[in-house]
């Protein structure tokens, strides 16, 4: 037969409030909640370090690229971009001025 217990996570709650509750001198519903919202504030901490964590994806290879033949201007400043390879056929606009670029070239 298989026992349970208790998942780690609740452990280290009711740990964690007891010892806030001894040492911070308060309530045990003070105690609960402070180490409640400190460890949501952990977690969400570690879950966005992890997120920066991942590696880059890998590159297209050279034969899925496809020629295209697009012009790009911005609408603040006129800087104009011509595209020459994207690895779709109807790529999304550069960004210039943080703001998406206009198409000049007509798509067809």
């Amino acid at each position: 037969m298989k026992s349970r217990s208790a998942s780690p996570f609740i452990v280290a709650l009711l740990v964690g409030t007891v010892v806030v509750r001894f040492v911070a001198d308060t309530s045990w519903w003070r105690a609960g909640i402070a180490v409640l919202v400190a460890g949501l504030m952990l977690r969400v901490g570690w879950m966005m370090i992890g997120g920066l964590a991942r590696p880059v994806p890998d590159p297209l290879a050279p034969g899925e690229l496809r020629k295209v033949k697009l012009t790009y201007r911005c609408s603040i400043c006129g800087a104009e971009v011509r595209m020459t390879v994207a690895a779709r056929d109807d790529p999304e606009p550069p960004r210039h001025c943080l703001e998406d670029m206009d198409v000049v070239t007509p798509v067809e």
